[in-house]
């Protein structure tokens, strides 16, 4: 028999959304302020000409200026004061949930301190985001004035307030991604980058259609691409809704004079537990030889540093080195950012806190096990998932001859549209559930009151 929450999700139609004037603020909050990061994507810092950074762009397109580009839905390409995007904020968290898996003071924050130690997390989390936004910042704003004709004035001036406008559009970011997470809908950090790559999708599909129409590429390739992307939405909804769900039984124990327990529940585990979190900070990971380059100039580069340019050229999309990497860090990720989500002993010391236990397993060390055991083996199931799904756009990217269509099209950026997607619908049914209940609670009082 399906449960009160089943026969609600069953019967929720637009009748129930119209009436759920709450959930309509939220959208309409988290869609202006994804307007308002997208017009910020249009305003350029100011010192450069728009015409030579166009033409030094075109030309270093297929490396790591693409890949944060396409991040940024273009924001690179224009130089804008969102280029940096929310990349070092991302790249903050993970440092500090990393700490905090090895710092004995952090990781008291993160397992006792509650809704404060949280908010501590959360301030080191800022702080670190404003020095990772100052490293790249002032990385970007030495390679431009390292470029010939790019910067109208060089000199400190330049460099100030190039580092000031890209920091300070990154912490802009971060607050509107903590207020959408807070008064909107889905994850606001989360939606920042999948409004860059949405936005930036019908470009790079018109620019495909345009080789193939004048020749530059086969016309084979378009239509591959447009295979390949409905092949792998496929498989990223099926893995993203797999899970392994293992039975929780609950002992029967008398209450006073009455018989309570004796229920069966379910453990789900996901195939995917570290969700997108692995291709971004892994794309991250691999800008910062680039932004390391970007401080010295060739020329005046110290003998200790002449491998960076050679690295960096490396590392750029098509490259057997970057499939290598890139595909190691993914998997390093998956594997490391789980054990951060889940921790198997806190699970099994809750399952026998409440009495649950596993049928045929020993609660406590066992059960620990057990798990650790279980999703030791998802994750490889996963990781290899994420991998393949994020390396097929490079595979393309040296054949295909069109590295921007299928960096666009390609798995990485597929994977966050499509779990992003999941994750913000799952928040509206969510919220279309909460206030189905609490009509639900109103109509129960109204008849109490006639009553």
């Amino acid at each position: 028999m399906a449960s009160a929450a089943e026969q609600l999700a069953a019967n929720m139609n637009f009748g129930a959304f119209a009436k759920a004037t709450e959930l309509h603020k939220r959208i309409w909050f988290t869609l202006i302020a994804l307007v308002v990061y997208r017009i910020g994507t249009y305003i350029p810092i100011p010192g450069i000409n728009p015409d030579v950074f166009q033409e030094t762009f075109r030309q270093q397109t297929q490396g790591i200026l693409g890949m944060v580009n396409m991040f940024s839905g273009g924001a690179v390409e224009r130089m804008a004061i969102f280029a940096l995007n929310v990349m070092p904020y991302i790249s903050a968290s993970i440092i500090v949930q990393l700490m905090g898996s090895v710092y004995p003071p952090w990781e008291k924050l993160r397992k006792e301190g509650g809704e404060a130690g949280r908010k501590q997390l959360n301030q080191y989390t800022r702080y670190l985001t404003v020095a990772l936004a100052l490293f790249q910042s002032a990385g970007i704003a030495f390679s431009l004035q390292a470029q010939p004709g790019v910067v109208d004035v060089p000199g400190p001036v330049f460099i100030v307030s190039t580092i000031v406008a890209l920091t300070g559009g990154t912490m802009f970011l971060m607050w509107l991604g903590e207020q959408i997470t807070a008064r909107g809908v889905g994850n606001g950090v989360s939606l920042i980058i999948f409004a860059g790559i949405v936005a930036a999708l019908p470009i790079s599909v018109w620019n495909l259609l345009q080789q193939a129409q004048v020749g530059a590429i086969s016309a084979i390739v378009p239509f591959a691409l447009a295979l390949m992307a409905v092949v792998v939405v496929g498989a990223i909804v099926f893995m993203e809704r797999s899970q392994r769900r293992l039975l929780v039984q609950y002992p029967k124990r008398q209450v006073g004079n009455r018989m309570t327990g004796g229920e069966s529940s379910f453990l789900p585990l996901k195939i995917n537990t570290a969700g997108v979190i692995p291709p971004i900070f892994a794309s991250s990971l691999l800008l910062l030889p680039a932004t390391a380059a970007g401080f010295m100039k060739p020329e005046t580069m110290p003998a200790w540093a002449q491998w960076l340019p050679e690295v960096t050229r490396q590392l750029q999309h098509g490259q057997p080195l970057f499939m290598v990497v890139y595909g190691a860090l993914i998997i390093f990720f998956c594997f490391f950012y789980t054990s951060i989500v889940f921790n198997p002993e806190d699970t099994a010391e809750n399952l026998r806190k409440y009495g649950g236990f596993l049928p045929g397993i020993r609660p406590g060390k066992r059960t620990a096990e057990y798990l650790d055991y279980v999703l030791s083996r998802l994750t490889v199931i996963g990781a290899g998932y994420i991998t393949a799904v994020c390396l097929v756009p490079e595979l393309l990217v040296g054949f295909s001859g069109a590295p921007n269509a299928a960096r666009a099209l390609g798995g990485t950026s597929i994977l966050i549209v499509v779990s992003v997607t999941m994750d913000t619908v799952a928040q509206i049914q969510s919220h279309l559930l909460a206030h189905q209940y609490e009509g639900l609670i109103k109509k129960s009082k109204l008849r109490g009151g006639r009553r």
